[in-house]
């Protein structure tokens, strides 16, 4: 199936939100979960490398990617409706921003704050996404989980996910040889909004509904955001720090309104884009690489940056934050060598 004389060197630009001009010994579509098996089986034969994206969304390829790219397009949405809830069974290749605006059609609120994520439904629940005080956590009931080395599928329930800021098992135990087939989702018929403090000052409270949340969360995203059509991005590449209270204590004896959020366990999480600005850096970019003027929590590629480029920017960041204010600024993204 992938002998060596059909590797046709496919360009993977298009299928990276970075829009990184990198290559793949092949690109393969799947919609089923066969045939995701098939391609799988026929890598291990002849022992070449593999890799499953979705739109792309939350990577960035280094370089040429020397094995075949599979692109999840396994779909469909199951609908369980009971007397107060109602279970979305999604399948991974869904679109994210597909399934808000679907759950909002069918009249189940709850996934509205986390409108316009880029990326598709099995990376939601690898990254716990999470927006405007919402997260996948809070509506994940379970996730299904392919064995790529037994064709098996085991369902990993909410409390076995070990969601927590940007991070799941998924991203370590169930890594290497699994595919995520799957997201059970629950929302309940009872709405009970998620009101962030911007919104409060938008609107009336007897006038939030839904949609209102919804529309606005797109407006905030697309005039703070890069546009995808024009620029490449990951979204926001580092994540905010969580830091201890005597960290704290230093650094607003330094500075004002730093924007914070008290964690359950004592921690404070920070704003890594409040870094950045304060460090007030002049011009910096790398080559095509650069921050972006309006959320400097998101590194671009202006036209023809190279993954190597990115990564270089990424690091002087990490480096300038870290003498300045002696906190770590940890990517968000996984890199592709």
């Amino acid at each position: 199936m992938f002998k060596k004389k059909y590797f046709s060197y496919e360009s993977l630009k298009k299928l990276n939100t970075f829009k990184i001009n990198v290559t793949a010994k092949k690109i393969v579509f799947v919609k089923t979960i066969q045939s995701l098996i098939n391609v799988w089986n026929t890598c291990k034969f002849y022992s070449i490398p593999f890799i499953i994206l979705g739109e792309g969304s939350n990577v960035l390829f280094l370089k040429n990617y020397q094995g075949i790219v599979v692109i999840n397009r396994i779909k469909g949405i199951i609908v369980t409706e009971k007397k107060k809830t109602c279970l979305l069974h999604v399948y991974s290749g869904e679109k994210w921003n597909d399934l808000v605006k679907y759950s909002l059609r069918i009249g189940f609120f709850g996934l509205e704050n986390l409108a316009l994520i880029p990326g598709c439904v099995g990376s939601a629940a690898i990254q716990n996404i999470g927006a405007y005080g919402a997260e996948l956590k809070n509506v994940c009931q379970y996730v299904d989980v392919l064995s790529l080395n037994d064709n098996s599928i085991k369902r990993i329930y909410k409390n076995e996910c070990k969601f927590s800021y940007r991070n799941s098992i998924f991203k370590h135990q169930y890594k290497y040889g699994y595919a995520i087939i799957s997201v059970g989702i629950k929302l309940s018929k009872i709405w009970n909004p998620i009101i962030f403090h911007s919104f409060k000052k938008k609107i009336k409270c007897t006038n939030i509904t839904p949609y209102s949340i919804f529309n606005y969360i797109c407006y905030l995203r697309r005039n703070k955001l890069p546009n995808p059509k024009k620029t490449g991005s990951a979204g926001s590449f580092f994540k905010n720090p969580i830091i201890s209270k005597k960290k704290l204590k230093k650094l607003t004896s330094l500075y004002t309104n730093i924007p914070m959020h008290l964690q359950k366990n004592g921690l404070v999480k920070i704003s890594a884009a409040w870094l950045i600005e304060k460090y007030r850096f002049k011009n910096i970019h790398i080559g095509d690489a650069e921050i972006y003027k309006k959320q400097k929590l998101i590194l671009i590629n202006r036209k023809n940056a190279t993954g190597l480029e990115i990564l270089k920017l990424s690091k002087i960041i990490t480096i300038c934050i870290l003498k300045k204010f002696n906190i770590f600024l940890q990517p968000e993204i996984d890199f592709i060598r």
